[in-house]
């Protein structure tokens, strides 16, 4: 959360000061913090109170507004999920149609996740939002391991490179980063999103590593 992202507002409540944070972000009220700043009484009570209030989302705006988009996407396919803000940018998904959501391979989930940062660009924000549906990444990631210390072993037998499937920014890099304590080969991504894939090679024919 940065200075910007918070407001002073004049106001008769907290739920007010939420409500009107949220209508000018296009969010929840429930996704905001208020602070009481001062409190000023009317003369004899008559008219109430008045609260000066800082107000702040609870997770940065990226990971709201990807909560929000999540959750639309969610709602046209008719799908019995719920989305959760988590730890830095990731978003959680959970509930009894999660399978559905992750799809073959997590072919779903990263399409969602493709289209949700697609559209967050277009909105002019900086950074990327994850998902994560019922524990798949960590599932995912295990494989991914296994994946990169096969493919490394193919590569030492044969000495040529290995082009494994595309994959998103943070799959490449579970591969990069499983293999680049591996003496005998190196790791580099080619081609362009959404099919940008890593290559395993032979150390003679390595180049720079990109991520």
């Amino acid at each position: 959360m940065t200075e910007q992202d918070k407001m002073i507002l004049e106001v008769g409540s907290v739920d007010e000061a939420k409500r009107l944070a949220a209508a000018k972000l296009g969010l929840h009220p429930e996704d905001f913090l208020v602070k009481i700043i001062e409190e000023e009484k009317s003369f004899f009570g008559l008219l109430g109170k008045k609260l000066r209030v800082e107000v702040w989302p609870e997770f940065p705006l990226l990971v709201l507004k990807g909560q929000e988009l999540a959750r639309n996407l969610i709602q046209h396919m008719g799908l019995s999920v719920t989305v959760q803000s988590g730890d830095d940018d990731f978003l959680n998904l959970s509930g009894d149609d999660a399978g559905i959501v992750i799809g073959k391979y997590g072919e779903t989930l990263k399409a969602m996740e493709y289209l949700i940062n697609l559209m967050l660009r277009e909105e002019s924000r900086e950074g990327r939002v994850k998902l994560d549906s019922d524990g798949y990444r960590q599932r995912r990631e295990a494989s991914l391991q296994r994946l990169a210390l096969a493919a490394a072993r193919k590569v030492e037998k044969r000495g040529r490179p290995a082009y494994l499937e595309p994959m998103s920014s943070w799959e490449r890099r579970i591969i990069h980063l499983t293999l680049k304590d591996y003496n005998n080969v190196t790791t580099r991504s080619v081609g362009e999103e959404p099919s940008r894939k890593v290559v395993v090679c032979p150390v003679a024919s390595s180049r720079n590593r990109r991520h």
